[in-house]
């Protein structure tokens, strides 16, 4: 494995770190003269000593060389060149200084003229320049799992192609190639490529679009430069523009030579800010001609409630959504280490391998809750409960009132939650009648917000057995942390879909660096405080 302090950039490191290694670099360029220079001294030494095989000193003596071994080496090559090696007769020839030129100026030439051709290219990028034909992707270089897809984007059957997946599912290669093969098929378009913080641009799509160019083998059309981060088709001027979310005015200011921008490609997209700034961004760069292609890709989020994840529930008919993993793609493309390391992390670290290897959203990550099951309760279930416990967060609007009914079953910590009632702008008499129409009587406790006293006492005089929850200091974390340290919470979300979402939903906020922020947001968690409060007494007791 490769020492990670090895890859951190010159310009990044102390002065201290800096000396360090110029001392060292200047030691290892030393050392390196002093054995060039020991090897010429060495060399020029034996060459020049007189050679101890008589045969051979006899016969240089007598034609009036001196009998080194250097005049020893010269004989045996004019003895190869008179046996008909080219080589050797190569050789003397240019010893002597009758070779026109030296294959090392011939390339030094070489490397000037195109040097220059590449100057003039990117001076004069709307010239005519010889290309070789082109006849599109090879199928060779699609993994099956992709290969409907390009016959979609031919016959222009979605506006917007989004590709969830995990680790090695080849997605950002795919749309790469498919930018680079659009470009070449609309001549008057150009591509817009973004990610959330431009610093990350150059070592992920800015490579993998030179890395798409050059497998397609079309490196002398395209022309890259890093400031300003574009690549430019030289045949026809078309621009690849590069640029980040964080940004939005160099986004705004992107102002094409001529056409329009007609492909976006949005890399990790769980990292934009949410889906009103997706829109937004669509909005300002697709501007303009007839088609247009949109290309999302993200590794889904360990947090079941990103907003990427719930993005691609969502049906358009405009969307195809395309989820891939290393599983659909050819073995040989992965290589044997990949795969190895892929069912290490599988047998150590299932969880993690379901997220990073398979593209599953499986409830870790900023989410407070990992321990979420969502399933049908059914009735025979309901009917073997042998303790409900039921909960009320008063409400009115904008916040809404929020009743909810559950069984904990405490040998294997399993909490189930199986009704719920949520409304806006309706009375403390008014839910208690709808209470008692789903079956709530006067013995049923509920455990309900003790900030207001009045609306307890309006419900038992109602009829329904109403009590305040105890709370006090660090009451909150606490019974948070209870329900995190359950084994299981299962929550029917026909049943119950506002408590299902709230949970899924429910995740630490973040600082300015994207750290999750250990305190328990106040905001949309309506139904977890009903449940902390219908639980008041379990986990006063330490859940017993």
């Amino acid at each position: 494995m490769a020492n990670e302090q090895n890859l951190i950039p010159f310009g990044q490191r102390s002065e201290k770190e800096e000396r360090e290694m110029r001392s060292k670099g200047g030691k290892k360029s030393g050392e390196t003269r002093r054995r060039k220079a020991n090897f010429r001294k060495t060399l020029n030494a034996l060459l020049t000593s007189q050679v101890e095989i008589e045969s051979i000193k006899e016969f240089l003596e007598a034609n009036g060389v001196d009998s080194t071994y250097e005049s020893a080496v010269n004989l045996a090559m004019i003895q190869k060149a008179m046996n008909g090696d080219v080589t050797a007769y190569n050789a003397i020839r240019d010893t002597l200084g009758e070779k026109r030129k030296a294959d090392g100026d011939l390339r030094e030439q070489e490397a000037k003229i195109k040097k220059l051709n590449a100057e003039a290219k990117a001076l004069d990028p709307v010239r005519e320049v010889a290309e070789t034909k082109y006849t599109g992707i090879p199928s060779s270089m699609i993994a099956p799992v992709f290969a409907p897809v390009i016959f979609d984007i031919e016959e222009r059957n979605y506006t917007e192609y989004v590709f969830p997946g995990g680790r090695g599912s080849t997605k950002s290669s795919f749309i790469s190639l498919n930018i680079i093969d659009l470009l070449k098929k609309n001549d008057d378009m150009h591509a817009v490529i973004m990610r959330q913080v431009a610093d990350t641009l150059r070592g992920s799509v800015y490579q993998q679009m030179l890395w798409a160019i050059e497998a397609l083998g079309l490196s002398e059309d395209f022309h890259a430069t890093v400031s300003p981060m574009e690549i430019t088709r030289i045949s026809t001027g078309q621009k690849i523009y590069f640029r980040g979310a964080d940004d939005p005015g160099k986004v705004k200011s992107i102002k094409v030579p001529f056409g329009y921008i007609g492909i976006l490609w949005l890399e990790e997209l769980d990292q934009f800010t949410g889906p009103e700034s997706v829109r937004k961004i669509e909005q300002s760069v697709i501007r303009g001609g007839e088609y247009a292609y949109i290309f999302k890709s993200f590794n889904p989020p360990k947090s079941k409630g990103n907003w990427a994840n719930k993005y691609i529930k969502i049906p358009k008919e405009t969307r195809l959504v395309t989820h891939s993993t290393y599983m659909d793609i050819p073995k040989k493309w992965l290589g044997k280490p990949f795969l190895d390391e892929a069912e290490f992390l599988k047998e150590v670290n299932p969880a993690a391998y379901d997220n990073e290897y398979m593209g599953e959203a499986n409830g870790n990550g900023g989410q407070v809750f990992d321990n979420v099951t969502i399933r049908e309760i059914t009735d025979e279930e309901i009917a073997q409960f042998d303790r409900i416990y039921n909960g009320v967060d008063w409400g009115w609007y904008p916040d809404p009132y929020h009743f909810g009914r559950m069984h904990y079953d405490a040998a294997r910590m399993t909490l189930y939650i199986f009704m719920e009632y949520r409304c806006n702008k309706k009375g403390n008499k008014e839910t208690a009648e709808e209470l008692k129409k789903r079956g709530i009587t006067g013995n049923d406790l509920i455990t309900c917000d003790s900030a207001e006293e009045k609306s307890v006492g309006d419900y038992r005089a109602y009829g329904l057995l109403a009590r305040g929850a105890e709370k006090g200091p660090g009451s909150v974390d606490y019974s948070m942390k209870w329900l995190q340290s359950l084994r299981e919470i299962v929550i029917d979300n026909v049943r119950c879909p506002h408590t299902a979402e709230e949970f899924l939903d429910y995740e630490y906020e973040k600082d300015k660096e994207g750290n999750d922020i250990s305190s328990y947001p106040d905001k949309n968690n309506h139904a977890i405080d009903m449940v902390r409060y219908a639980m008041n007494s379990v986990w006063k007791h330490r859940g017993e």
